[in-house]
């Protein structure tokens, strides 16, 4: 497998003599044959910035390549980004010397070049289905969100949306317009978390958050109008806690009262949360009140690495197993948004920490998540591990052993 690189241009070319390196946490890999997919159609290759490829030079080194091969420019690192349904299971192997700053927030995967192919280090782990980005960007949609404005002309929820849905293209919001499966509505300025990969936060001297963070407060009747119009359609989901807001639990009022009105008006739908599940008080709350479903965003069942990554604010990883074993015996469907990390997640210690959460406390399905960060950056934030790297499909093959469990990558429609 030869080495990827891109020059200053973003061209990218195969090494003719070295061979592809993979990260996974602080450890360089050469990558085989079978740690590789073909590149999935919808991928998208990306140059790391200020980043030097590593690979093995002729001699068995791990070697950096700093200039082109046969030239005098910059030898830039390469990495993909992945489509939905596919799990990263290592890292691209780089250096940046010069680095002032962390990479933006996105989930490079390692990548190689073998006979004239591009090859990604990644697992399928579920079907795009309703995900396929076929499905998205159509010609017809700006004229379905200027539909829905002249429909609610005065919500400011569904202005703020189609921004999401034209600029952004969010999938999430653009199922709002398209008034199908499952859409977005953000509720909360607020969080009680402060995670070091936050998408819609963070502090000036890191990385730039790549969408900004809903700034109001909306009311009951804007939720409750596009809300109850969304669950009308056959297998819809509808979500609360989306990237561009903080915890929607710190807005459980006004969910609540939003909840009730769209249930008077329709039984139809799967209302669903995405949530840290710290406030334990609101959680349980509202799936008293008719939450169908609740995703857990969680990246260690280990105390330590929980609150270095997460910074949680008024609450812990004790709040969070109760909240789950609430909604649990509510009759609510748990699922775990498990932000996937090679080196980290797949560690032997991560192992004996997540299996047990998850059989303790109910949760019915994980759902894998490729967390956008910078590596240098998360690991010199969390402690030295200790356990082996297991690799990220034994960490798949161990989860779908837990009987019950479904292990995928995309919530389903409950009803």
């Amino acid at each position: 497998m030869r080495l990827m690189y891109a020059d200053s241009a973003g061209n990218c070319y195969d090494h003719p003599t070295m061979r592809a390196v993979g990260r996974a946490g602080e450890s360089f890999f050469e990558m085989s044959r079978e740690d590789l997919i073909a590149l999935p159609a919808g991928s998208s290759p990306v140059l790391i910035p200020g980043g030097h490829p590593v690979g093995i030079s002729v001699g068995g080194r791990f070697s950096l390549l700093e200039k082109e091969c046969g030239g005098e420019g910059p030898a830039y690192a390469v990495g993909a980004l992945l489509p939905q349904g596919y799990t990263r299971t290592l890292l691209p192997a780089f250096r940046r010397p010069k680095a002032d700053r962390p990479l933006p927030l996105m989930g490079y995967a390692a990548v190689a070049w073998r006979r004239g192919k591009a090859y990604v280090a990644a697992v399928r782990t579920d079907r795009p289905g309703r995900w396929d980005p076929d499905r998205y960007s159509t010609l017809d949609l700006p004229e379905l969100v200027e539909k829905l404005l002249e429909e609610f002309p005065g919500n400011r929820i569904a202005r703020r949306l189609a921004g999401c849905a034209l600029d952004y293209r969010c999938f999430t919001a653009q199922n709002i317009f398209y008034r199908r499966w499952e859409g977005g509505i953000p509720v909360s300025r607020q969080c009680n978390a402060g995670c070091l990969g936050c998408i819609s936060l963070q502090p000036a001297e890191c990385c730039p958050s790549p969408q900004s963070r809903i700034d109001f407060t909306p009311s009951v009747q804007e939720v409750a109008q596009l809300g109850g119009r969304h669950l009308e359609a056959s297998g819809s989901i509808l979500s609360f806690g989306q990237g561009c807001e903080g915890e929607p639990a710190l807005a459980s009022d006004l969910i609540r009262e939003a909840l009730l009105i769209m249930r008077r008006k329709t039984r139809g739908g799967t209302i669903n949360m995405n949530t840290n599940a710290g406030h334990t008080p609101a959680i349980e709350a509202l799936c008293g009140e008719g939450l169908d479903s609740v995703r857990v965003s969680l990246i260690s069942a280990r105390d330590e690495v929980y609150n270095l990554y997460h910074r949680p604010r008024g609450y812990n990883l004790d709040n969070v197993k109760e909240s789950i074993k609430s909604a649990v015996r509510q009759g609510v469907f748990v699922s775990l948004n498990l932000l996937t990390y090679p080196g980290l997640t797949d560690r032997e210690e991560e192992l004996r920490a997540l299996i047990p959460f998850i059989r303790e406390t109910g949760v019915k399905m994980v759902q894998l998540r490729n967390l956008n960060i910078d590596p240098d950056y998360l690991f010199e934030k969390l402690p030295p591990a200790a356990g082996e790297i297991m690799g990220v499909p034994y960490l798949i093959r161990s989860l779908k052993g837990v009987p019950g469990l479904e292990v995928g990558n995309f919530s389903r429609p409950l009803r």
